[in-house]
This record gives C-alpha cells, structure tokens and sequence, in this order.
C-alpha cells in the first residue's frame, strides 16, 4: 500500500514548488549594513570638536522651561565648542504646535543656528533625525523623547544629549564626564 506522503504520488508541479522553496532557502543572502569606516567598534572617531548638535523640538520647549541659555548650555556639558543644527522638519514641527511653544519657535529661528533643509516628504522630526543619523553618524542628538532616544540608541557611534535638572547631561560619548 502507498503511504499519503509518498514521492511517487505527488505531481510533477508539487515538486517542482518545493525545488524552488529549496532553491530561495539556500539562496537566501543575509545582508549586513555597512558600517562607516570612521567607527572603531563602538567608539566613533567622526565626533570631532566643534560638534555638531541636532537638536529635536522637545529638546528646545524642555530648554526653555528650565530657562536655559542653548549654546551655552551644550558648551558646558561638552566642554567645546558646538554648532547647532535644526532641520527643517524640527522648525515645521515647532511652527504647528502653535502659541504655547511661540518662545521655543524664537530661539529656533535666531540666526546663529545652522539650518538644514529636508528633501523627504512630511514633517515628522523624528523619522528625519533618525535617517540622518544613519547616513552620517556626525551628529550628537538632542533630544528629551523616550522613543526617539530608544530608536537612537540603535544605532552604534551616536551620542545623546538630554535637558534636565537645570542643566544637560550626555550619554555615550567617550571621555564625558557623567553627568
């Protein structure tokens, strides 16, 4: 008698189905991201003074709250000189939260800050600062977002900088003091 699962009774499409499913499986090529070559295991020798701080829109309404001067303030805790980067999707994000983050929306518009325009379609800061970081791990971001911070710490190399107790502490860059 022959069994249900015997070779013999399945068709010539079934086995030719399950060749291909062999085929894909030993086929199937695991791709690894290329990591940028200024990274030595985690420590990223990209991160030069001046550094350059990309700053997130609850960053600059925690700042104001706690009545913090910006440049001064990311001076002090990195102990050289910054330039502060706000992208345009930070600035448009700013601009729809309306009157109660006007003081915020000041501060982001002063003329010493470098602005970065975006090339991608909405204005949702978090997505822009998380792909910018992936393409060029350049940047320390600022920012006080839990899940924006859970996203950031994904990626290998990239320095984050929070607003609180009166001042700004950084986590994970090398030879920081802790804060």
């Amino acid at each position: 008698m022959i069994g249900k699962n015997d070779e013999r009774r399945k068709t010539d499409v079934q086995k030719k189905q399950e060749l291909e499913l062999q085929k894909k499986k030993e086929a199937a090529v695991r791709e690894i991201p290329q990591m940028p070559s200024s990274m030595f295991f985690e420590h990223n020798e990209a991160l030069v003074p001046p550094y350059n701080v990309l700053v997130d829109t609850n960053f600059l309404s925690r700042t104001v709250g706690a009545k913090l001067p910006l440049m001064e303030s990311a001076m002090d805790c990195l102990f050289a000189s910054v330039n502060i980067i706000i992208t345009s999707c930070v600035m448009a994000e700013l601009e729809k939260l309306g009157p109660k983050y006007r003081v915020a929306l000041m501060i982001a518009r002063d003329e010493r800050w470098t602005r970065l325009t975006c090339d991608h379609k909405g204005t949702y800061a978090d997505d822009c600062i998380v792909e910018r970081i992936q393409k060029h791990r350049i940047y320390i971001v600022a920012t006080n977002d839990r899940d924006l911070k859970r996203r950031i710490r994904k990626v290998p190399g990239v320095p984050i900088m929070s607003c609180g107790k009166g001042k700004y502490a950084i986590e994970r860059l090398p030879g920081a003091p802790a804060s």
